[in-house]
């Protein structure tokens, strides 16, 4: 089946640190760039960040940037968030996606640019 499976949700206390991975099952993800979204309850989807396809760009909602750091490993196949000086509102069903323009984040971290998810990881971030 083909899909993006993410990886390494988990409960953290405040000022912890996660790291999440995003991989592709049955295809490669060295064509497309890759964002990562998040998602509380009662709240809309909103975009935390983006990886262009060969990590030359990268992009950040203001609310994680310095905190939160996006990168991949093509020969992994492999998208990786890493999550530092974590806080209680980070806590969130966490997704990746693929853009519709496919190899480029566009500088959009908007849900409606993003056309092909995973299944999401929980991140709790709790005392």
């Amino acid at each position: 089946q083909v899909q993006l499976v993410e990886s390494g949700g988990d409960l953290v206390q405040p000022g912890g640190s996660l790291r999440l991975s995003c991989t592709a099952s049955r295809f490669t993800l060295d064509y497309y760039a890759i964002g990562w979204f998040r998602q509380a309850p009662g709240k809309e989807r909103e975009g935390v960040s983006c990886i262009s396809d060969r990590g030359s760009s990268t992009y950040y909602a203001s609310s994680v940037k310095g905190r939160f750091t996006v990168s991949r490993d093509n020969a992994k196949n492999t998208v990786y968030l890493q999550m530092n000086s974590l806080k209680p509102e980070d806590t969130a069903v966490y997704y990746c996606a693929i853009p519709r323009s496919l190899s480029s984040c566009s500088g959009s971290l908007s849900a409606a640019a993003f056309g092909f998810w995973g299944q999401g990881t929980q991140v709790t971030v709790s005392s």
